[in-house]
């Protein structure tokens, strides 16, 4: 079979299209054949070695996949040959073929198609429990929403929607504006591309307190980081709840004062770790999050896909900020 995999520390230009064996469930594991696999943020420094998990090499990227169960290891129950999953799996999912603890197997709802299913769990998934386990979002909130048009902010702007918030997007375009409007934002704010001087850093974080309101934004989804990070904090609420998700802006460093001045919580969003920590609790949010996309009540936007060959494109997309949305690589 073909993987794309990474064999030394760099960019997505050095990954290559190997072949290698089929891999061979064990007790407890399925074989998946991918369809589809989203790219996600940990993709990008996974491949750089700036991921905090740092796999043995060689090794293919991407967490979360979804296909057809293709064989099934001793002792597996509930699943069998032919079965339509998701699949989590933190790395490996560039592969035509993967092997997957059972644990990590969700089943793909019937009218899903496999784009749409692999681009589910850990977008909507990391922000289901940011904004509910560490942002203790409620109706009625105002969220302000950092890299609203990628996968993560599309995704925290159609949960914050579905939960009753009103929705500040902020992005880097007019044309990012009109998705995240699209999405359902209630206001858009555009902001310039780094590094800020203090004159900017101000102005930008003037442009955050108008778009929030007098009161402030209850919850900020902070997906970007760096320079972005403190005007945003500068336009929090009494009280208000600072979620730090990810930084591909750089990491910021928060003036603390302005914690006291607001009395608000810096609330770090590690995913990974919690689905890792509270299974049952995970299962039961991806319950929900199949039930919402039932619903119609949040709906992944795949905005490009690439064939497995061009999976190192499909990385450069994200890790250069070009993204609108998700992007999936795709064996179809």
């Amino acid at each position: 079979m073909k993987a794309l995999r990474t064999h030394a520390v760099g960019g997505p230009e050095t990954l290559t299209l190997d072949d290698v064996s089929d891999p061979v469930p064990g007790a407890g594991q399925v074989v998946v054949a991918m369809k589809a696999c989203s790219i996600n943020f940990p993709d990008t420094l996974m491949i750089r070695d700036l991921y905090q998990f740092k796999p043995e090499r060689p090794f293919a990227p991407g967490g979360e996949l979804a296909g057809v169960i293709d064989a099934v290891g001793e002792g597996v129950t509930g699943w069998k040959v032919g079965d339509r999953v998701i699949a989590m799996v933190g790395n490996g999912g560039l592969a035509e073929k993967v092997r997957v603890e059972v644990g990590r197997l969700f089943p793909l709802p019937d009218g899903v198609d496999f784009a749409t299913g692999a681009s589910l769990l850990m977008t909507y998934g990391t922000t289901y429990h940011g904004l509910v386990d560490r942002g203790h979002i409620k109706a009625g909130d105002t969220l302000l929403v950092l890299g609203a048009a990628g996968g993560v902010g599309l995704s925290a702007i159609e949960l914050g929607k579905a939960f009753g918030a009103r929705v500040v997007a902020a992005v880097s375009s007019e044309e990012k504006a009109a998705v995240a409007r699209e999405a359902g934002a209630d206001d858009v704010v555009i902001y310039g591309r780094p590094p800020f001087d203090k004159a900017q850093s101000k102005d930008l974080a003037e442009k955050f307190k108008a778009a929030c309101g007098p009161n402030g934004a209850n919850v900020i989804y902070d997906i970007v980081g760096g320079d972005y990070s403190e005007p945003a904090l500068r336009s929090i609420a009494w009280e208000g709840r600072f979620l730090v998700v990810g930084f591909p802006a750089g990491i910021a460093k928060l003036p603390l004062n302005l914690t006291l001045l607001k009395s608000c919580d810096v609330c770090g969003v590690f995913w990974g770790a919690f689905t890792a920590r509270e299974p049952k609790k995970f299962a039961e949010q991806v319950a929900e999050l199949f039930a919402m996309l039932k619903a119609g009540k949040i709906n992944p936007r795949v905005s490009a896909r690439f064939p497995l060959e061009k999976g190192g494109e499909a990385i450069a997309v994200l890790e250069n900020r070009q993204a609108v949305g998700k992007v999936v690589v795709t064996t179809e």
